[in-house]
Order: structure tokens, then sequence, then C-alpha cells
């Protein structure tokens, strides 16, 4: 077992090229152990090009290179019982769960004359139910063990500049700033920060050139953010050099304008 002993939960992390891998990775080679969520059949729906059966048994044994644990489940947070159903499953690892990472997410663009109550419902189940939710469960456990922790959620800039045409998205992220901050205030005795980060618009897989070419202008270190660029932040915010960053939201998007 690596000397660290922690094990970090990453949801989302579905494919090669996203954010989840990238913060797995990069955990990884800092010595704790990963236990990480994927759901490829939402990955294939939304056409992301890198997407493969099986990815997660290649990955496993990619980050287990580093000389750590990893293991995973398919999952999907929008079933009511997702959060309990993690949890017990990361339990079963050796080691202690400490850092959760709430990476998974759904998103469907739609402005305000094609959204619909179903619509609402499916980013409800997945950003802001499953959320809460699973960090709800991993601070219920780790206050019981009397440990501390970390918690990191991904938001979008909502709270920064206004996202027209995607609103259930951007309206389910902005529940979760709130929900950094007030959670934050209520952990920060047991010692477990929660913060968010907010990544600017990243390229993971999804970026046709047109896109990246309207994209690269707004930001001014003149390149489109990477998947790499957030689990460096999230490498911060989990380690020990952190523990007095908490209820934050940090617009780690390159000085991107809009």
């Amino acid at each position: 077992m690596n000397k660290l002993n922690k094990i970090a939960i990453v949801t989302g992390a579905s494919r090669p090229k996203g954010i989840g891998a990238a913060i797995c990775r990069e955990l990884a080679q800092k010595g704790v152990n990963l236990f990480f969520t994927h759901l490829s059949s939402y990955d294939k729906v939304t056409g992301y090009d890198d997407v493969m059966d099986n990815w997660a048994d290649e990955f496993k044994r990619e980050l287990r290179e580093f000389g750590v644990l990893a293991e995973s489940m398919e999952l999907d947070l929008a079933e009511a019982e997702a959060s309990t159903r993690l949890m017990d499953e990361v339990e079963k690892m050796a080691g202690e769960m400490t850092i959760l990472i709430n990476n998974a997410t759904h998103c469907v663009e739609v402005g305000h004359e094609d959204v619909t109550a179903e619509i609402f419902d499916d980013h409800c189940a997945v950003n802001v139910r499953g959320t809460c939710m699973v960090s709800v469960e991993f601070a219920k456990r780790l206050k019981q063990a009397e440990r501390g922790g970390k918690i990191v959620n991904f938001v979008s800039g909502q709270d920064k500049s206004p996202q027209p045409g995607n609103i259930a998205y951007v309206t389910t992220k902005g529940a979760i700033s709130a929900f950094t901050a007030s959670l934050a205030a209520e952990l920060a005795p047991y010692h477990i920060t929660v913060n968010a980060i907010d990544p600017g618009p990243t390229d993971s897989g999804c970026m046709d050139k047109e896109t990246q070419d309207f994209l690269k202008p707004k930001f001014p270190m003149g390149r489109i953010g990477t998947p790499e660029d957030a689990a460096r932040l999230v490498a911060f915010l989990t380690s020990d050099a952190a523990k007095w960053v908490t209820g934050q939201i940090i617009h780690s998007d390159g000085g991107f304008w809009d």
C-alpha cells in the first residue's frame, strides 16, 4: 500500500481526455489511492470522440502503475441510492477515504424556449441532488470516523457572467455554488473543507476547431484551458497546503472573459 493511505473519490471519470481522468492521474502521481465512477452510456449520447468500451478497466491498470490502489464502479448519480452505494463500495478498499471530487455532471444545452420540465429534472437529479447527497454521505462517514477531509465541487462560471442558451445547466451549477458555501460552514468544525472550481472553457475532447478559434481570443494567456489545469488545482485543494481554504468558488480559468 502506498505511504499516504488516502483514498480519493472522483466521480465522472469515463473518458481518457476528460477532467475526471486528469484528476485521477494527478492524484495518483502524488501517491493517493483512487476510486472513480464512470457512466459511458452518458458520454456516448453526448458524442465525445474518446468514449471507449471497457475503458475503466484499462484506466485502473494505468493508475496502478503509479503504485497506488485503483478501483471503480459504473454509477448513475441520478439514482436515489447512488450516494450510499458509492460509499459502501469505497469502504471496501484498504485505506481511508478523505477526498471527494464531485466532477460528474449532466448537460444539455438549451435556452428558455426549448427547456422542458424533464430536461430540468434530469439536470437537477445529477448536478444538484447527486452532488449534494454524495457530499452529505461522505461527510457523515468522515464525522463518524472522526476524520477530516476535503470536498471539491465543479461549477461553471455562472456567478461570473451570464451564460444564455444553457439555462438548466447554469441554474443547477449555481445551486452548487450556494451549496458549497453553506456546507463549508457546517463542516468546518469537523476539519472538512469544501471548495468549488470553475475551470472555464476546457478542451476535454468536445471542442471543434470553430469553437476553439472563437474562444481563444477570450483567454489573455493565449490558449484554451486543459483538463490538467483543473487537475493541478484539485491537487492543491486536497493537500495539506490548502487546509485553511474553505467555502471558496475559485475561477481558475486563465483570466477568461466573455
